[in-house]
C-alpha cells in the first residue's frame, strides 16, 4: 500500500516557497493603506468643495465646477488603482493557496501557480500605474493659493 499523505519535508518547502508571496502581500497592503488614504482625502476635499458651492457666488461656481471635475477624476483614478491592487493581492492569495494544494496532492500544477503569478504582477502593474497618474494628476490640478 503506497502511502499518498505529504512528507513534511513537503509541506515545509511549501511553506518556504509561500514566504516570497506572504511578503508581497505586505507590500500590497502597505500600497492599498496609502492609496484609500488618498481615497478618502479626495471625498473629503469633494465634500467641502459641494458645501462651498452651494454657499458660493454666481462669480465662484464655474471654479467650484472645474474643481469638482478634478476630484471626481482623482476618485475614479485611485479608487481603479485600489481595484487592480485588491484583485493583485487576491491573486498571490491564490498562488499560495494552490501551492499548498499541490504538495498536499501531488499534483503537477506548475502552469497555474505561475499564471496566477504573472496575472498578480499585472494587476499590481496596472493598479501601480492608476496611482502614479493619479499623483500627476493631482500634481498638475491643486494649486496653493496664499491670502493677500
Amino acid at each position: 500500500m503506497i502511502d499518498s499523505a505529504p512528507a513534511f519535508g513537503d509541506v515545509s518547502h511549501v511553506i518556504q516557497l509561500a514566504l516570497a508571496p506572504a511578503f508581497l502581500l505586505t507590500a500590497i497592503a502597505g500600497m492599498l493603506n496609502v492609496m484609500t488614504g488618498r481615497l478618502a482625502r479626495i471625498i473629503d476635499r469633494g465634500r467641502y468643495v459641494a458645501e462651498q458651492f452651494n454657499k458660493s457666488e454666481p462669480d465662484n461656481v464655474k471654479f467650484y465646477e472645474i474643481e469638482q471635475g478634478y476630484l471626481e477624476r482623482r476618485r475614479y483614478l485611485a479608487s481603479s488603482a485600489i481595484t487592480a491592487c485588491t484583485l493583485s493581492a487576491l491573486l498571490v492569495c491564490l498562488v499560495i493557496a494552490v501551492l499548498f494544494i499541490k504538495a498536499i496532492l501531488g499534483v503537477e500544477i506548475k502552469w497555474v501557480v505561475g499564471s496566477l503569478f504573472v496575472s498578480a504582477t499585472l494587476a499590481l502593474t496596472v493598479g501601480l500605474s492608476y496611482f502614479l497618474r493619479e499623483v500627476h494628476f493631482a500634481t498638475k490640478t491643486v494649486r496653493i493659493i496664499f491670502p493677500k
